[in-house]
């Protein structure tokens, strides 16, 4: 079977710096184990979900291939969804926030390709197979709800972290990490789980990616869809989680309407969840999130944007009035009267206007930072982006003329003009000075010594977002994790016990019908006494085919695992009623 993954129209769309999280998915590692819990959850998901998800669950599950009885291989489920016009990649985990909604921006669904061991087959910490291939895939088959989740990515991709988000985030995919590795000691997740929750206390005022996040989690993760009186689900984290699913149902989680109060809901992804919020259909969704966009600062600029910009230590853009985006990590603001008049970046720096470098304007020019004033002249009305070349001449701004500009807030430039650039409106947006010096009161900022100055032309800060303008200008192949995904060293009698999962897995697909199940079972009781989810498989077959002599020999051992796990009582005793029910087909 290929199991690479192959270029298509979309993920040929995706820039480098995505591409640098993708990881193959090999599809070789799955053991007959994993296969087995992947039918045991979608088993029980389908028999559960068609009572309470959303109609587009079902629906979706046919229309994107996700098989019931096999992981889906990657290139198959993308085949399939480029009809849909959404493709998939897999990744290591979790990764960082704003390259998962940049991910869905270009309409690719991130799938954590790893799958939950047996032991969490109920609910996992860590993003896997399960949780993004069998909740995420299927509801993005509802047209309304997929531009939701794409325009949710375009805006979510562009808010601003916090240096502390960055943490927490690192933190919590570390726990998520340690909790799923099967020889993790309860010290080291205590430890991590302490981490994290002192984190979660001390991240002062949110930040904007730490707010859409919320609405994320309470919408495409843990999203109710109806009214508060008969909800349906169809947030990914519930469709995936045989436990939460059924739980969240109950009168114990309780159900508020979905509004923008969403947004400062905290939420713990290690726990199940006491509250959701339920929305009366999908377009009530793009709703919300334009409410909340109209509060970023992708939108309102200000001196606010550049703060937080600051704040979050990490590249960022602002782009002025006149169209000009100044993209690098900042560092200095002044303002007067709440109005900025003066920026600052440090380190490589580079301009452009919308969304593509000026030329000559890169990080090569501006290796050490790029600093101008914000504003317009002090007791003139009118702003030197709406000067006419009369009015430009009239101030003395032209080219090879000696001027002295002094700006609102105390900042003036001195210097000669050596030109200007222009944008498409024919407005300045840039000014080159030569000789020049640049003073905020008494204060120099900069000299003539330094070279040639480029002053940026803007009255105001209209937006402030995370990451660069143009994404070509900066080397984003960065990312490095400070922890990856366990994958434990298997022990004999694991190896063992995954040889019987394969030899039943074989029969029920026709690969070798000359395996004896009664044999099969006889030492699975023998040499792995606590084993579930093996017998329920041998009993669908024997159920299947009127084995009572097997059926009740099954039985009678599974009675015994019950007593000696009372923990997993029901899980046997759904997977075993799904059977007799007969209705785990779609």
């Amino acid at each position: 079977m290929d199991t690479s993954i192959k270029p298509n129209v979309i993920l040929n769309r995706l820039p480098r710096h995505l591409k640098q999280f993708i990881k193959p998915q090999n599809y070789t590692a799955y053991s007959a184990i994993d296969q087995a819990v992947w039918r045991y959850v979608m088993r029980k998901n389908v028999d559960f979900l068609k009572k309470v998800a959303h109609k587009s669950y079902l629906d979706g599950l046919k229309l994107t291939g996700i098989s019931i009885d096999s992981i889906p291989n990657m290139y198959g489920m993308n085949r399939i969804l480029k009809d849909i016009g959404w493709a998939a990649v897999a990744v290591d985990g979790f990764i960082p926030p704003n390259a998962f909604m940049e991910f869905q921006a270009y309409n690719v669904l991130v799938i954590a390709s790893d799958i939950r061991q047996l032991e969490h087959i109920e609910y996992t910490p860590a993003p896997d197979i399960i949780h993004e291939g069998a909740g995420h895939a299927p509801i993005i088959a509802n047209p309304e709800y997929a531009e939701y989740l794409r325009r949710f990515g375009e805006i979510g991709c562009k808010a601003i972290s916090s240096a502390k988000d960055y943490e927490l985030y690192e933190a919590v995919r570390h726990l998520s990490i340690i909790k799923e590795a099967s020889d993790s000691n309860k010290d080291a997740i205590a430890s991590a789980e302490k981490k994290v929750e002192h984190l979660q206390q001390n991240m002062e005022e949110p930040s904007e990616m730490s707010l859409i996040r919320n609405l994320h989690w309470w919408t495409v993760e843990y999203g109710l869809i109806g009214t508060i009186e008969n909800p349906k689900i169809y947030g990914a984290g519930l469709l995936s989680s045989i436990g939460e699913s059924a739980w969240c149902m109950t009168d114990i989680v309780k159900k508020h309407p979905y509004n923008i109060n969403a947004t400062y809901q905290d939420f713990d992804i290690t726990k199940p969840q006491p509250q959701l919020f339920v929305t009366p259909d999908f377009a009530h969704l793009s709703l919300i999130l334009e409410e909340f966009a109209n509060t970023m600062s992708v939108r309102k600029g200000g001196l606010l944007g550049v703060k937080k910009l600051i704040q979050s230590n990490a590249l960022g853009t602002v782009e002025l009035s006149t169209g000009l985006q100044i993209s690098g990590v900042f560092y200095e603001v002044k303002d007067n009267d709440g109005q900025v008049i003066y920026i600052h970046t440090k380190g490589k720096t580079a301009l452009a206007y919308r969304e593509k470098e000026l030329v000559g304007h890169g990080t090569n020019h501006y290796s050490n930072g790029f600093s101008s004033p914000i504003g317009k002249l002090k007791g003139i009305n009118i702003a030197i982006e709406d000067m006419s070349p009369r009015d430009l001449s009239a101030y003395n701004i032209y080219e090879e003329k000696e001027t002295t500009l002094e700006f609102e807030g105390g900042i003036t430039v001195s210097g000669e003009i050596i030109t200007g650039k222009r944008n498409l409106q024919g407005k300045i947006i840039l000014i080159s000075f030569n000789n020049c010096t640049v003073k905020h009161n008494d204060t120099i900022l900069f000299k003539p010594e330094f070279g040639v100055y480029e002053m940026a032309v803007g009255k105001t800060i209209v937006s402030a977002f995370s990451g660069p303008a143009d994404l070509n200008s900066f080397d984003l192949i960065t990312h490095k994790t400070s922890s990856k995904t366990i994958q434990n060293k298997k022990s004999k009698k694991q190896l063992e016990l995954e040889k019987l999962y394969q030899q039943i897995r074989d029969y029920r697909q026709g690969i070798n019908k000359t395996i004896s199940r009664t044999k099969v079972l006889e030492e699975l009781i023998e040499n792995h006494q606590n084993d579930w989810l093996l017998p329920i498989e041998i009993f669908e077959l024997a159920f299947i085919e009127n084995e009572t002599k097997l059926c009740k020999n099954i039985l009678t051992h599974l009675e015994i695992v019950k007593q000696n796990q009372p923990q997993i009582g029901r899980l046997i005793d759904d997977g075993l009623g799904i059977i007799r029910r007969k209705q785990h087909t779609i």
